[in-house]
């Protein structure tokens, strides 16, 4: 569900950073948190080596199917399996600030990128400009309590935070863009089916079981109903380009 009905609706956030001039030159790219893999896709019309990296093997199974051949492998952020300078580019989208320590994992991003070469931070923008974040609120509220000081999913939101956090890590601060990346779904049950699929409604089902995650998730976007029964749900994404 997650890969053919909820990935696409990051495609405009993808395409963006694949623009920049930026990575105009760059030839390899590893995309950490890879998930199914379609940020690979993106990335592979222009750069011809593209790598990905995710914990879960049923996203990197996807990840092969779509992209057969490619160095796509199961691990951990934090450990990335690559030698030094492997990479001209190393993005994360929505990946860094689920790290036990985000910023061991960008430490261990710029590791792997070539001198110069860059890294690319991608977040949920600030919670005021995500008509999603009402649903993660809800889905919260089912999960088990976080330890003291876990990172959530808005915790590299703010500009001035995301750039301290990539400074500390040795990397230098280039550029910040804000990305709109709506959310449109055509009826409940398939605005359901998607908005469940993902990491944090699966920690939701696992604790709280699927009925009241549905119900959750379906009460937090009843806001967002139009006349014709599609459900549509405005979303700003941020990203931040660095210099290894």
């Amino acid at each position: 569900d997650y890969a053919e009905l909820q990935e696409r609706y990051f495609l405009p956030l993808y395409e963006s950073v694949q623009r920049r001039p930026e990575l105009a030159k760059s030839r390899s790219s590893l995309d950490v948190g890879c998930g199914p893999g379609l940020a690979a896709q993106v990335f592979s019309r222009t750069i011809a080596n593209v790598a990905g990296i995710d914990a879960s093997a049923a996203f990197i199974d996807i990840a092969r199917e779509r992209l057969p051949g490619r160095n796509l492998r199961v691990g951990e952020m934090e450990t990335l399996p690559h030698a030094d300078g492997s990479f001209d580019v190393v993005t994360g989208f929505n990946a860094f600030q689920y790290a036990a320590s985000p910023v061991n994992a960008l430490r261990e991003a710029r590791r792997v990128t070539q001198p110069d070469g860059a890294v690319v931070i991608a977040t949920w923008g600030p919670p005021e400009d995500c008509e999603a974040a009402g649903h993660l609120k809800a889905l919260g509220a089912l999960m088990p309590p976080p330890p003291p000081g876990a990172p959530g999913p808005f915790a590299l939101s703010d500009e001035s935070k995301l750039k301290a956090l990539v400074s500390e890590a040795g990397l230098t601060p280039i550029a910040v863009v804000d990305v709109e990346c709506p959310w449109i779904y055509p009826n409940l049950d398939i605005a359901l089916r998607a908005m469940l699929s993902a990491g944090p409604a699966e920690r939701a089902i696992r604790n709280s079981g699927m009925e009241r995650a549905r119900d959750a998730v379906a009460n937090s976007i009843t806001p967002y109903l139009k006349p014709s029964g599609e459900y549509h749900l405005n979303n700003k994404f941020r990203y931040l380009i660095a210099r290894a």
